[in-house]
């Protein structure tokens, strides 16, 4: 069977670029903190992927504390804090909020207190882009990152998380952005690594593969490539629209990250419909790759309003840099063939 994978905001592929970065890196067999030559060399890949990833978030300047990804980076940025967020962030975060803010049907979040608040830049599910207000205390930028130009810079929030394996590096590595200065008390306490605030020898391997990641994903950014692929999630979205047009959209009148398309059909679970998919060859989501498997309707559309039914039916789509129109199109004959059938049995 010729799959086809459609479940890049879960995690994309490994760019050639990330592995040739950490296959060199295995060769280098120095611990970081040593003083001698080898030590150097190891910590030599650090600095270097430390500045590929500040120059691809726009955060020359900035302090970037690798973490084994953003789950912990959420944990390192936010514990100990009394936070405002909203229901659509991924479980990450927001199991760290004491304070609900109001979602709208679009899916933009009403901030109120910017500096107490944290705020998804692009979510997961819906796609959708938020406008960040100045003075935000942590933005989760993991979806954004890579896909839409960012620039940590001009964002105006204090903090942001970002994860490798979403832009092509490896799982396993991440980061904390912060404006430099910023107090951020180290959980994990040891040896003083990264900058006192993350201790622990480093994963120079991931390291690596994550500069190299990023630099290659600000490359693919520069070059339009993400431009090409909105083009093929549009026709996809044509194209499930003419053909079922009872089919629910979430969030096409909201400013969306260029790969991400949601869906719902009521009545159609979203799990099954995942199934049914994965058995005809195609791999898609439900929602949240980290709440996978859990019989439930998607928080993300709950908070924007939608009924239960609905919010059970919603089935994600997100294409990457090597989706082709063909390959859209494949999916969407594939889709609607199940729909129908759908259709035909609840009839």
């Amino acid at each position: 069977m010729n799959r086809l994978y459609l479940d890049h905001n879960a995690t994309a592929p490994l760019r050639p670029e990330a592995r040739a970065a950490m296959i060199a890196a295995m060769d280098v067999c120095g611990n970081p903190s040593s003083v001698h030559a080898e030590g150097r060399a190891a910590k030599s890949l650090i600095e270097k992927a430390r500045a590929q990833v500040a120059a691809a978030f726009g955060a020359d300047g900035a302090d970037i504390v690798f973490t084994s990804g953003s789950t912990e980076g959420a944990a390192l940025a936010c514990e100990g804090r009394d936070l405002h967020g909203a229901p659509i962030e991924h479980d990450a975060v927001r199991s760290w909020i004491s304070e609900d803010l109001l979602v709208s049907p679009e899916g933009f979040v009403t901030v109120t207190e910017p500096e107490v608040s944290v705020l998804q830049l692009a979510n997961s599910e819906s796609g959708v882009i938020q406008e960040l207000p100045q003075g935000l205390f942590m933005t989760d930028a993991t979806q954004a990152f890579g896909k839409i130009p960012i620039a940590f810079n001009w964002m105006g929030s204090t903090m942001a998380l970002i994860s490798a394996h979403k832009l092509g590096g490896p799982k396993g590595i991440g980061a904390v952005v912060l404006k430099r200065g910023t107090d951020l008390a180290a959980r994990i306490k040891g040896g003083g690594q990264e900058m006192g605030r993350r201790s622990g020898t480093e994963n120079v391997i991931g390291i690596a593969g994550f500069g190299a990641a990023a630099e290659a994903a600000a490359r693919d950014l520069a070059d339009g490539v993400w431009d090409k692929v909105a083009q093929s999630r549009d026709l996809l979205q044509e194209s499930l629209a003419a053909g079922a047009p009872e089919t629910i959209f979430v969030g096409i009148n909201s400013p969306r990250l260029p790969n991400t398309l949601c869906f719902a059909t009521p009545g159609w679970k979203g799990e099954t419909q995942v199934m049914q998919m994965d058995l005809a060859g195609y791999a898609v989501s439900a929602g949240s790759a980290c709440s996978s498997g859990k019989v439930r309707a998607s928080a993300v559309l709950t908070a924007m309003g939608y009924d239960t039914a609905t919010a059970q039916g919603a089935l994600r789509v997100s294409l990457g840099p090597d989706t082709t129109d063909d390959d859209a199109l494949r999916f969407a004959d594939a889709w609607l063939t199940k729909e129908k059938k759908h259709r035909a049995r609840v009839a």
